[in-house]
């Protein structure tokens, strides 16, 4: 059988996650990229790390079309037909739902997949779904190409939108260009330096929300949807929303789970992994965003490992058209902990840790260096900052915790200006 995965630059998800996965099942894997080249390298870094590859072609195409990701799998003849298309990019997911549908195939609902990676869209069919799904519309207000920056003051005072509020990208991922504003003159500024990094790209302003930031990682095949767990995710200091640590919750949290699902299913969404995010404000919990695929930045593998699940594989089962099973068999006394290194300053790393693989006192520390010796980078404010990512496994939390501030307290990350 064969797999059409869609792929923008590599990441750990496809390398680490999906392609291993599909060596298991035997699958023969077409990866379609616009970055062919840096596929090639990461999956020859792989098999030099050991890592196990399925009968792989990496071949070259404008993945953000998906009439070319159509035209390009029809190309390849009748010998090459697909059995499942998949991709977990954010980017692309409207793209290979419409190609999975256009060859017959299961997959996610093109809308759904739309809606959820459009943040307007997101807003607008939460608010329509209302009361019915139990959702907490989140104030919004969207700005075209064509909109000035300096008409956007008064739009947010006729929908009630306070101050502080949040800027980001449409569609936008891992925080990039997703600012806190505090008063209108900030508004109208970042819009305009927003403007002047991405032209002809649009803005959604937010409400900001307060709290406890958690998520709820699920999945699903299109009947039965499971509830993988819930993280308690930590910050960094306003304006900017960088990731730093993700704790895995013992029990995903009520009533807000109920809400998230009900939230979900309004949305359409309910095929294969999804990585939501919510604010909890009491018993309300008040969506983010909503990411139609595995959380990513290594928290997948994790997850996997915690929990004693083939997630990668479940996901590529569901996209071949197998049902999930009713259980799914997760160990329920796991904890996970995930902590980001990052860069505090634009430079040169210096010095910094190798990877690492220790197990004490129960808990098992993995550590993956994200940027190597010698590499030049600015501040970027997002996820591209990360130096390294720590994931702590076992079954006692302070033992866990105990393990990664030790383990912080003995490494040096040196970055020269």
């Amino acid at each position: 059988m064969r797999l059409h995965l869609l792929a923008l630059n590599p990441t750990d998800s496809v390398t680490l996650g999906f392609l291993p996965a599909a060596a298991r099942l035997g699958l023969d894997v077409t990866l379609l990229t616009d970055q062919p080249v840096a596929h090639r390298r990461a999956c020859e870094q792989s098999v030099a790390d050991g890592g196990r590859l399925p009968e792989l072609s990496v071949l070259g195409c404008d993945v953000t079309d998906f009439r070319e990701v159509v035209a390009r799998i029809s190309a390849l003849g009748p010998g090459a037909r697909p059995d499942a298309v998949l991709t977990n990019s954010d980017h692309l997911q409207p793209q290979a739902a419409l190609a999975a549908a256009y060859f017959g195939l299961p997959g996610k609902d093109w809308r759904a997949a739309l809606d959820t990676k459009n943040k307007a869209l997101l807003r607008c069919r939460l608010a329509e779904a209302g009361a019915v799904a139990g959702a907490d519309p989140v104030r919004s207000v969207e700005l075209s190409p064509v909109d000035e920056p300096e008409a956007l003051p008064g739009r947010l005072k006729e929908a009630d939108l306070p101050y502080p509020c949040v800027v980001k990208p449409r569609e936008g991922v891992a925080s990039e260009d997703v600012t806190l504003a505090e008063d209108s003159a900030a508004l109208v500024r970042h819009c305009h330096a927003f403007r002047a990094r991405r032209p002809g790209a649009s803005l959604v302003v937010e409400e900001y929300l307060e709290g406890e930031l958690h998520t709820l990682e699920t999945l699903g095949d299109g009947s039965t949807l499971h509830v993988l767990g819930s993280f308690r995710t930590r910050l960094s200091p306003p304006p900017r929303f960088i990731e730093e640590r993700l704790d895995l919750l013992p029990e995903p949290p009520q009533p807000h789970t109920e809400q998230v699902l009900a939230q979900l299913r309004a949305l359409g969404v309910g095929f294969g992994a999804c990585h939501t995010e919510y604010v909890a404000q009491g018993d309300r919990a008040r969506l983010i965003e909503v990411n139609y695929r595995a959380i990513g930045d290594q928290c997948d593998i994790a997850l996997a490992d915690v929990l004693g699940v083939p997630l990668f594989e479940h996901v590529l089962r569901t996209h071949l058209g197998e049902p999930l099973p009713a259980d799914l068999g997760a160990r329920p006394d796991g904890r996970l902990r995930v902590e980001y290194v990052c860069a505090d300053r634009g430079g040169t790393l210096e010095k910094a840790p190798p990877a690492s693989d220790t197990e004490r006192d129960g808990v098992r520390l993995v550590y993956r260096p994200l940027r190597a010796p010698g590499e030049a980078h600015p501040l970027h404010g997002t996820n591209r900052d990360y130096l390294g990512v720590i994931r702590a496994t076992g079954t006692d939390q302070g033992r866990i915790d105990q393990a990664v501030e030790a383990f912080l307290a003995a490494q040096r990350w040196e970055i020269v200006s």
